[in-house]
């Protein structure tokens, strides 16, 4: 059985939420998980976990009655693709401005039995 969550509209930007996607793409949900917790410290580490928490809770209201057990589910696909990016501007020299991009990214996990 699949499950999938999806996160959107995640403040941070694409490139640092890759790093921590590509960091426990392929593992078991409880490796991952624990990974993410204790061995990864960047921001986006907590929100992937609940996000792969959130897809666990999803595989398991989608199974009905039937227990699932997390030691037999993989993290079969993340993706991080790109948000809306939100524009500002700051005044410099001679009456001009310069771009500040504040970006986010959008989020997405397949678990896989």
């Amino acid at each position: 059985m699949e499950a999938k969550a999806v996160l959107r509209n995640l403040r941070s930007t694409p490139r640092k939420a890759r790093l921590v996607a590509d960091a426990v793409r392929g593992k078991n949900v409880s490796e991952a998980l624990s990974l993410l917790r204790f061995g990864i410290k960047k921001e986006v580490a907590g929100d992937v976990a609940k996000l792969i928490g959130s897809a666990v809770a999803n595989l398991s209201n989608k199974g009905g009655d039937a227990g699932v057990e997390v030691d037999g589910l993989r993290v079969k696909e993340i993706r991080v693709d790109d948000g809306p990016v939100m524009k500002r501007f700051r005044p410099c020299a001679k009456g001009s401005a310069a771009a500040i991009l504040k970006r986010s990214c959008h989020i997405s996990v397949t678990l896989s039995s």
